[in-house]
């Protein structure tokens, strides 16, 4: 009896300080066609606490170095790799060092740089990431609380900002600092050109961490780029709109 061929994998990597149960509502619905794959970034949920290192995860080449080692392991073949915010940028840094590794990219809620600049708007001020920052030093724990709701937006479902607090309250709370100081001081504009290979941009029509200017900013920049504006409020929509999400992403697959 001939051996059924195997299925292609796809790789989900979460956002900052969240875990692999953000993608649970997006994974079933691809289960049937794709070898799904999920984990915890270092120093996120259950990672084990020994594969954190200060050094290598100052930055997120540290991070890509990480995904890399986890694509090499999982898959024979070329991902589908599918980042959340930030880890739409560990994703780019991944498919411009290891080209071989990823069929097709797929970002959902992308940023390159969060911080304003001269002729680009990132949806914050460095006065205002400086404050930010400096709050997840002075109180951690409290930072979580009054961030959480405002990252995941929709204030009429309260449980999906206090589901991203419990994230944020579980993480290591030093490997958080650094992992934020990462991701909001950093600045992979450049890198977007660089990128070769297909790649979704899926863009909440309200996003108060990374505006719908950033979305098309990366489609712009992005040389084989789609941008697909879903009707959702929020940071998170993999948590809070997995439908719409998982419409936009199944559309392009296929089609691509």
């Amino acid at each position: 009896m001939p051996t059924a061929p195997r299925r292609p994998t796809m790789v989900l990597a979460h956002g900052f300080g969240c875990a692999q149960s953000m993608w649970r509502f997006v994974v079933p619905a691809f289960t049937d066609t794709y070898r799904v794959v999920v984990f915890d970034h270092a120093g996120c949920g259950a990672a084990d606490h020994s594969a954190y290192d200060p050094e290598r995860h100052a930055t997120l080449d540290g991070y890509a170095a990480d995904l890399i080692e986890i694509v090499e392991a999982v898959a024979d073949g070329p991902v589908t790799l599918v980042g959340h915010s930030v880890s739409s940028m560990i994703a780019v840094l991944v498919a411009t060092a290891r080209p071989d590794l990823v069929e097709r990219l797929v970002l959902v809620s992308p940023s390159p740089r969060y911080i304003d600049d001269a002729g680009y708007r990132g949806g914050f001020t460095a006065q205002e990431i400086d404050e930010l920052l400096e709050t997840m030093d002075a109180n951690y724990l409290g930072w979580s609380q009054v961030m959480a709701p405002v990252i995941a937006g929709n204030p009429d479902r309260p449980g999906v900002g206090d589901e991203l607090a419990d994230y944020f309250s579980r993480a290591d709370p030093d490997a958080a600092r650094r992992f934020a100081r990462a991701t909001f001081l950093g600045d992979n504009r450049a890198d977007l050109g660089r990128v070769r290979t297909p790649t979704l941009v899926v863009q909440s029509r309200v996003d108060p961490i990374a505006p719908a200017e950033v979305g098309q900013y990366v489609h712009e920049h992005l040389p084989h780029s789609e941008l697909v504006t879903i009707d959702s409020f929020g940071h998170c929509p993999n948590l809070s709109h997995p439908d719409l999400v998982v419409a936009a992403m199944r559309g392009w697959l296929e089609e691509s």
